[in-house]
């Protein structure tokens, strides 16, 4: 059921011992929305945690610097940047049915929560959490401030994708007057690479193929390639994007396997055509110009269904 913001705000400042998730291979977006409302949350004396499928990647480790893990039985389940239960990874089906409120920015969201609050056309789920925290506290802790601009300055290519919003910019600006470390975000999350980054970066490209005429740009990377790198998973999150940067690409596509027979595909487009059309033909979504999906099977299988799926779009 879709909610509005007065009643997300009333729900969280009702409720206490708060499980907050996040989807499978968190990025800056759906961390920086929950920990934004764990550190908004704490300071009024709630119990709140934040759970995932897997450990948090090493360089978003400055976003919970302040978090104190506690155990308690949760009273209320809030998702964010999650438009799919599917999208919260193994182990954690069993808060599937579970979810009170959804704070989210995809099209593609499935309504599955008990209320939901979903905008569009906005950058990010953190911008819609800030105007949550602010209906909430008429302010916003410095802690908090620092979540919400990781997840717009991430989700928006630091200010350079057209989901681009001028909101995004007022906060960014508003983490510049209040003196937020924006430079220590944008250096670990735009101008720093680990070495095992590099050597997966330049492995993939020197694998990448092109298809339908040199419009679709496709790369594939292996569980034994990821092992023999030393990369992790988040290593990859620049990929995507690099595909799409190539001239004449129209549609960029990185096929990752996770586990054996499992792949994540991540795809990105231009202004034509729609990834989340294209990803939604299995199942997945995401933005028109951010999609991704999962498929099951062998690589070549799916590569395969993947480049024909494009060709019809292209």
């Amino acid at each position: 059921m879709k909610t509005d913001l007065k009643r997300a705000a009333k729900l969280l400042l009702e409720s206490d011992n708060i499980v907050i998730l996040t989807h499978q291979n968190p990025d800056g977006d759906t961390l920086g929305s929950a920990f934004a409302l764990y550190y908004t949350l704490t300071a009024r004396g709630k119990k709140v945690r934040v759970e995932n499928e897997k450990a948090i990647p090493k360089k978003y480790a400055f976003l919970h610097e302040g978090y104190r893990h506690i155990d308690f039985e949760p009273k209320c389940v809030v998702a964010v940047d999650i438009a799919s239960t599917s999208l919260l990874g193994k182990g954690m089906e069993s808060y599937s049915d579970k979810i009170d409120l959804c704070i989210d920015h995809h099209k593609s969201n499935t309504d599955y929560a008990k209320q939901t609050l979903l905008s569009c056309s906005v950058a990010a789920a953190c911008e819609i959490v800030y105007d949550v925290i602010i209906e909430m506290d008429n302010a916003i802790s410095d802690e908090a401030l620092l979540c919400i601009y990781t997840g717009i300055s991430t989700d928006c290519g630091c200010f350079k994708y057209s989901n681009t919003t001028a909101k995004a910019h007022d906060i960014a600006a508003l983490a510049i007057e209040r003196h937020i470390d924006i430079y220590r975000v944008n250096q670990a999350m735009f101008e720093c690479k680990s070495r095992a980054q590099l050597a997966i970066e330049k492995t993939a490209l020197q694998n990448l193929e092109f298809y339908h005429g040199g419009k679709c740009a496709v790369i594939v990377i292996t569980h034994e390639l990821l092992e023999a790198t030393g990369a992790e998973e988040s290593d990859l999150d620049a990929l995507p994007a690099m595909t799409r940067q190539i001239q004449g690409v129209e549609v960029g596509v990185v096929i990752k396997e996770r586990e054996k027979g499992e792949f994540k595909v991540s795809m990105r487009t231009g202004k034509h055509p729609d990834a989340s059309v294209i990803c939604s033909q299995f199942g997945g979504g995401g933005h028109a110009g951010a999609a991704g999906c999962t498929l099951y099977g062998e690589v070549k299988e799916v590569e395969d269904k993947v480049i024909k799926t494009i060709g019809r779009y292209i």
